[in-house]
């Protein structure tokens, strides 16, 4: 029970040695301006601060030097934020958590599993649309995680009211990339989806990509049984993904800033969900 519980600690905080192994490497240093006046280390541990809290930049809890004043203003942090984010930091971290996990024999490919999930927005953006189905405007994006909960793919986004089903073409080639990175064989891989995804578009990119489908058919309010051949299907590993990706969502919901979208800007709010699903593949290395 308690290597159950510690396998599914996320982290929230990098040790250093942690930081140096993981997350330096793919960071880099500002060219202008004055050096900054706490390490790499500190500026990250207080974006995933930031990431877990949900508070506002302003009011991120910093810590007081020997002279009783905040160690490092926030717009300083905000400021090694969006450099990171604008160099595409945050997703060579991704990619190295996933090459890890593939080094290391913790993935398993056998069975993919992709969803997308719907993110309330607080404040009028970009990428942003009124979902009638669900009342709310915000943004979807579609992610997909192997069978042990890890995160192999980098997710695509949509506005809310924009259908998810035409998202898994351009999701594919991510999968693909990330494959290649990782070096792993996705040949003969199942890729279960729901019925949202039951279109003859998407299970020709999935076969073309040397993939098998698992999409739980769409009756589209037919009252007939539709003729041809039956669409390959697996009850039992359609069921996987209960305890799967839905549990990488229910794992992502932990880091508050993630549960409403306050920026108005897309990139800087996917930086902060790219960086919360690369401590869902760090739960194996960083979560005890």
């Amino acid at each position: 029970m308690a290597q159950s519980q510690q396998w599914q600690r996320i982290p929230t905080e990098l040790s250093l040695e942690q930081f140096e192994q993981f997350v330096l490497p793919h960071l880099t240093a500002g060219s202008r301006g004055p050096a900054s006046k706490l390490t790499a280390h500190a500026i990250f541990n207080y974006i995933l601060k930031l990431l877990y809290l949900g508070c506002q930049w302003k009011a991120l809890p910093i810590a007081m030097d020997r002279h009783g004043k905040p160690e490092i203003h926030y717009t300083s942090i905000y400021r090694a934020f969006r450099r990171w984010q604008a160099c595409e930091c945050f997703d060579a971290v991704f990619l190295a958590s996933v090459v890890r996990l593939s080094h290391d024999q913790l993935l398993d490919t056998s069975v993919i599993h992709g969803d997308g999930t719907t993110t309330a927005a607080k404040k009028d953006g970009d990428n942003i649309g009124f979902s009638g189905h669900k009342h709310m405007k915000g943004d979807k994006v579609v992610a997909f995680c192997d069978r042990n909960c890890n995160v192999i793919a980098p997710f695509v986004s949509t506005p809310g009211n924009r259908n998810e089903s035409p998202l898994l073409r351009d999701a594919l080639p991510q999968v693909m990339r990330i494959a290649r990175e990782a070096r792993l064989d996705l040949r003969d891989t199942v890729v279960s989806l729901d019925g949202v995804y039951d279109c003859r578009a998407n299970r020709k990119a999935i076969f073309n990509r040397g993939m098998v489908p698992n999409i739980n058919p769409n009756p589209r309010g037919r009252k007939r049984t539709k003729r041809g051949r039956k669409a390959l299907f697996d009850l039992a590993i359609f069921k996987e993904r209960f305890r799967t990706i839905e549990r990488v969502f229910a794992w992502e919901d932990k880091f508050r800033r993630l549960l409403l979208r306050f920026d108005r800007i897309s990139q800087l709010h996917y930086a902060f969900k790219i960086m919360a699903y690369t401590m869902i593949n760090l739960r194996h290395h960083c979560g005890s």
